[in-house]
């Protein structure tokens, strides 16, 4: 079992199925990863978002286990994973380290199901390596295209990464008193959890340190790139994938609404709306979200 660095174990999900804790290496950085299930059964990957964790997917993984193996990692920089040297957190180092996680594993074609920004490097790979992505179900995963507004020139982007990256150097995490503390934090960033649920992903997203508890992502995760991913590369990337893929998003999310966007870059793509739910769309409305995959790895 994986040491969450808050306690060894917890009683919300004592009869919940505990999944294998496994490590890779990607640019010289230990990574870490969750298995759940028999790896008789075809291989699922479950990549999660910006400053969250592989625990976070546990109802979901535990759902899918008894027909696929599921493989869940913490991206650089999250979980029990490694920090980058410099900071090094864009899409594309985030991308390198999925590719070298399938090698790992060494059982592709994988079906992927992805989050947030983990949406965005699922498709990246997809485009780069379409031959090794049997389906994906990317859940808000396109958004981050969208939200910044207008482009910025060159000379803009550089400048203001170079000051965001400076400020984050003296920035220290943020330590909580007590894991009721960090929890009430959670749940003012997600008002849809339900406080056992706020317990669980507490549990297992932070560290104890000096003082109490902090998130266990590097600050550094926020940094970005001064290069932006644009809508052009976007879609010949898109353009390059030929499986099935399934896009989700809340209707109470705070990206763009999909139904704007133009998608037509993919070959063979669904939409879905799911009401009632923000951007953790699979912790919002788990047994609708749920439903959905279940129609879509189906087929």
């Amino acid at each position: 079992m994986v040491d969450t660095g808050a306690c060894e174990t917890f009683a919300l999900h004592s009869e919940a199925m505990i999944p294998e804790s496994r490590t890779f290496t990607s640019q010289r950085l230990k990574l870490h990863y969750l298995v759940w299930g028999d790896e008789a059964n075809p291989p699922l990957l479950l990549i999660h978002g910006t400053r969250d964790h592989a625990w976070s997917w546990r109802r979901t993984a535990e759902a899918l286990a008894g027909r696929y193996c599921v493989y869940a990692p913490d991206l650089r920089g999250h979980g029990d994973s490694g920090w980058a040297t410099g900071g090094e957190y864009s899409i594309i180092d985030y991308a390198l380290d999925l590719h070298a996680l399938g090698e790992a594993i060494g059982r592709a074609p994988y079906t992927i199901v992805a989050h947030s920004l983990g949406g965005g490097v699922a498709l990246q790979y997809a485009g780069a390596f379409p031959e090794k992505v049997a389906k994906i179900v990317t859940i808000e995963g396109l958004g981050r295209l969208f939200w910044h507004g207008e482009r910025r020139t060159a000379h803009e982007r550089m400048r203001h990464w170079v000051e965001s990256m400076r400020e984050l150097e003296g920035r220290e995490p943020r330590v909580y008193p007590t894991l009721e503390a960090a929890e009430a934090r959670m749940r003012e960033a997600n008002r849809h959890l339900t406080p056992e649920l706020a317990r669980e992903l507490t549990e297992h997203g932070v560290r104890a340190v000096e003082g109490g508890f902090a998130w266990k992502y590097d600050n550094f995760t926020r940094s970005g790139s001064p290069y932006e991913f644009n809508m052009e590369d976007a879609r010949d990337l898109w353009n390059q994938i030929r499986c099935p893929i399934l896009i989700i998003w809340g209707e109470e999310s705070f990206g763009k609404r999909m139904d704007t966007v133009d998608l037509s870059a993919f070959h063979d793509y669904r939409s879905v709306r799911i009401e009632k739910a923000g951007h953790w769309v699979h912790h919002d409305q788990f047994e609708t979200f749920m439903s959905h995959i279940d129609r879509f790895l189906a087929e």
